[in-house]
This record gives C-alpha cells, sequence and structure tokens, in this order.
C-alpha cells in the first residue's frame, strides 16, 4: 500500500484530513420566483468546500435530504429522527469508514435543521466522531428568501434577477420572508418579526452584503477546523 504524504499541499495541519465537512441544507423547498429550491443547498455547499480548500479538511459534499418544524409548510421534509437514523448517521458511517475520519463539522444553511443539534450526542454515540453544528449562515443572513439569500445568490450566479419583482408578490409566493405562512408567524416571533421586515422592506440586490455574509460564514466554519485540529 502507498505511503500517503499527509503533509503535501496547502493545508493547515496534517491532522486535517481527519475532519470532514458536510453540508446540510435543503434540496426541495420553495423560495420564490427568483431563487431556486435548492437554495440552502448551493449556500451550505459553496461554503463548505471553500472552508475545506482553504484549511485541507476533507470535503463530503451535501446531505440529500433535510427536516423542518411542523408548522412551516413550504417544502418536501423528513422528520427529524428520519433525517437522523436513515440519512445523516449513514452518511457519516460512510465517511468514516472510506476516509478515516474522527471529526465532521456539519455546516448547517437550512432553519429547520436546527433539530439536528438535539441528537448531537447521538449521532456522536452512534458514529463515534466528534460532531460540531455550524449554524453561522443560518444566524446572520436573516428572513427566508429575503434579502440576504438574494443577494448571495445574485454572488453566486443562481439568483434569477428577472424575476425580483415577481418574487414579492405574497400571494403567490407566500414563503418569500415567510409573509404568507400564517402558522409560522403565529408560531415563531422572530419568523414574524423577519417577515414584518421583508413586508416593509421589500428584497433586493445587495452584492456586498452577500460578499460579508458568505465570507462571514466561511470564516467561522475555518475556526470549527482549526479548534478541532
Amino acid at each position: 500500500m502507498a505511503e500517503l504524504r499527509y503533509e503535501s499541499g496547502n493545508i493547515i495541519s496534517s491532522k486535517v484530513h481527519r475532519v470532514g465537512v458536510l453540508a446540510i441544507g435543503s434540496h426541495l423547498e420553495n423560495h420564490g420566483a427568483a431563487l431556486p429550491i435548492d437554495t440552502d443547498s448551493k449556500i451550505g455547499a459553496y461554503i463548505g468546500l471553500q472552508a475545506s480548500l482553504i484549511t485541507g479538511a476533507k470535503f463530503l459534499g451535501v446531505l440529500y435530504a433535510a427536516t423542518e418544524y411542523s408548522y412551516i409548510d413550504h417544502g418536501v421534509h423528513l422528520k427529524p429522527e428520519e433525517l437522523v437514523e436513515k440519512q445523516l448517521i449513514p452518511t457519516l458511517l460512510s465517511a468514516k469508514k472510506c476516509l478515516d475520519l474522527d471529526s465532521v463539522v456539519l455546516v448547517n444553511a437550512h432553519g429547520g435543521n436546527l433539530p439536528i443539534k438535539d441528537y448531537i450526542e447521538h449521532i456522536r454515540n452512534k458514529t463515534g466522531l466528534k460532531i460540531v453544528f455550524n449554524n453561522k449562515i443560518v444566524e446572520i443572513e436573516g428572513p427566508h428568501a429575503g434579502t440576504g439569500e438574494i443577494s448571495i445568490g445574485a454572488l453566486l450566479g443562481f439568483l434569477d434577477v428577472t424575476k425580483l419583482e415577481e418574487h414579492v408578490m405574497f400571494d403567490k409566493f407566500p414563503e418569500v420572508g415567510m409573509v404568507g405562512l400564517k402558522e409560522a408567524r403565529e408560531a415563531d416571533e422572530e419568523i414574524d418579526r423577519g417577515a414584518r421586515e421583508v413586508e416593509e422592506l421589500g428584497v433586493f440586490v445587495d452584492m456586498n452584503l452577500g460578499e460579508s455574509l458568505l465570507e462571514t460564514a466561511i470564516v467561522d466554519v475555518i475556526n470549527d477546523v482549526k479548534e478541532i485540529v
């Protein structure tokens, strides 16, 4: 068997090869007229890949499935336990076996995946991996399909700018800012606050904002990798 040169390349440490970076988003979720249904997965994958390129950690791709709160109806999602047991744990076990990992940073770009945090200890026990849940982009990007995600979409090239005017027709696209998702707004004060913000200000492209959001999120994942190493 060949002796692998773990110290080669532009990496922060030879030990970084035992760290994986897995993006978790949502592939099947409405994001208005101007953004695709896999917006969250694209954003999470971009952040995870960039952090991997900079640190040398192993990029594991993006998890195919996602979960969501029961009171938010804007896509196709699994229940949290089903996502963890049938999707996340098997994916992590496969990565561990194939790549000899001991740690994985989960780069979350979908707010509905937050219930995964309740299963972190269970995931660790089942996989033998140290798990870090990074939620930075969700914390800073603002309302669903709002200016933050619009700006990131413009920067990364998956925004259809010709549909921005249609995007804020809330009767047609109630998921934008979750303005028209009455049950979600009643259940969560933060969602309602974001919805009111979108109602008042609308959405628009701000390239500087998009760049700042991505840079902040990437640096945060890089820091997680460094702490592990």
